[in-house]
């Protein structure tokens, strides 16, 4: 009692100190005592998805038992995608074990992996008629290997069903097993890996707090080192109150992990329970970022409010490739000119 009448003295006390030992536990604020969320600026609004591709894609996936990042994370995008029928396909369920600040994902004990998901997840793939498909996953720090083993029977079975399509797969940080899950992954051969590093260094305390943003980098240089071949990909979201020279220094560090493409785009606060947006970055500084990422040595760089990983992946990973090929024969000349 003697020390609470003292706390409330001073100037810094919190306004819901008891004013007896019998009050009761302060309780969080209320909605209508929450800040008002910010009205999003014209760049950044969307269409409701309507369209009869959006339907088609969306029964096909319920059909086969197949979650979606579009949906679980509610992106943006998801009309303009599945109308065309672009999907971002997500396995291993639908709950995480992870709870990241920024994520709409559900959180919570996972379900067992569903033994139909790789053969599922190609018949979709055959169906929509995909010449490039993007994998992704929830975290599973309950699994011995992260949930590697299952990205490889994707890969092995989209192989199989539709050799033609050129895989992507975006995978999380199998923390603790990173390694062997990684070399595993490299073995089934995707064409391209992405891991976002999704935030800069200062913010990971608060943003993602279950990860390491080191650790994720060295990911990304394993993939490398097992396989130079596979292209390597990786984003972070903007308008989370990073500073401009720290997104210039995430962007040196993936170069340094030799990652082939950067995505930035607008972090969009899924509900009010999750971080808050400190900005909305303007086009014209996305475009500006875009200059210094190309600038700095990437193959492919994708900067708009509304990029997001899986984003116009497709016609980006032709655009990749095609900038190696340019870059390989480029190199070839000089070596050919000094001989």
């Amino acid at each position: 009692m003697q020390l609470t009448a003292r706390l409330r003295q001073h100037a810094w006390a919190p306004k819901w100190l008891p004013m007896n030992d019998l009050a009761s536990t302060p309780q969080p604020p209320t909605p209508a005592e929450r800040p008002a969320r910010q009205r999003k600026p014209d760049w950044i609004r969307v269409r409701a998805p309507v369209s009869e591709g959006y339907n088609e894609t969306r029964k096909l996936m319920r059909e086969l038992n197949l979650h979606t990042v579009c949906e679980e994370a509610a992106c943006p995008n998801i009309g303009e995608c599945w109308t065309k029928k672009h999907a971002t396909v997500m396995i291993l369920g639908d709950v995480c074990t992870r709870a990241c600040a920024f994520c709409n994902v559900k959180t919570g004990m996972p379900k067992a992996v569903d033994p139909f998901e790789p053969e599922n997840t190609a018949i979709a793939a055959a169906k929509m008629g995909l010449e490039h498909i993007v994998i992704t996953s929830v975290d599973r720090d309950d699994l011995p290997d992260g949930g590697a083993s299952q990205f490889v029977k994707v890969i092995e079975a989209l192989r199989r069903n539709t050799p033609n399509t050129t895989i992507e797969i975006l995978t999380p940080d199998f923390r603790g097993k990173m390694r062997r899950a990684v070399e595993m992954i490299c073995e089934a051969g995707p064409d391209v890996y992405n891991h976002n590093l999704e935030t800069v260094p200062r913010l990971y305390p608060t943003i993602r707090p279950g990860a390491r943003y080191y650790a994720s980098l060295r990911l990304l240089e394993e993939v490398k080192a097992h396989n130079p071949l596979i292209f390597t990909k990786s984003g972070i979201m903007l308008g989370l109150g990073e500073q401009r020279l720290e997104v210039h220094q995430v962007m040196d560090d993936m170069r340094s992990a030799e990652v082939d493409f950067i995505t930035m785009g607008q972090y969009l606060q899924p509900t009010p329970k999750h971080a808050a947006v400190e900005e909305f970055v303007t086009p014209k500084a996305f475009s500006a970022y875009g200059a210094i990422a190309r600038a700095k040595g990437f193959l492919q760089v994708a900067a708009t409010p509304l990029t997001r990983s899986s984003y116009h992946a497709g016609d980006d990973f032709a655009k990749m490739r095609a900038a190696r090929e340019e870059k390989l024969a480029k190199e070839q000349a000089r070596a050919g000119a000094k001989a």
